[in-house]
């Protein structure tokens, strides 16, 4: 469960801010995208080989 604590002197701007980062970085819309609908193991074997292939192509770019 993902919340926050607004203080008496926070702005409601500032603090729907805070809570739209936080929930963005617990991963809980991602999750829920991922359970929504199945997907066949080979093609989730295939998509985890092309995001390692894109990381490590960034990583090699970087240094």
């Amino acid at each position: 469960m993902v919340g926050i604590t607004v203080g008496e002197t926070e702005s409601i701007d500032k603090a729907l801010r805070r809570f739209k980062k936080k929930y963005e970085r617990s991963g809980v819309l991602k999750e829920f995208k991922k359970r929504t609908f199945f997907v066949k193991p080979s093609i989730e074997k295939r998509q985890e080989k092309i995001k390692a292939a894109r990381r490590a192509k960034r990583t090699r770019n970087r240094y």
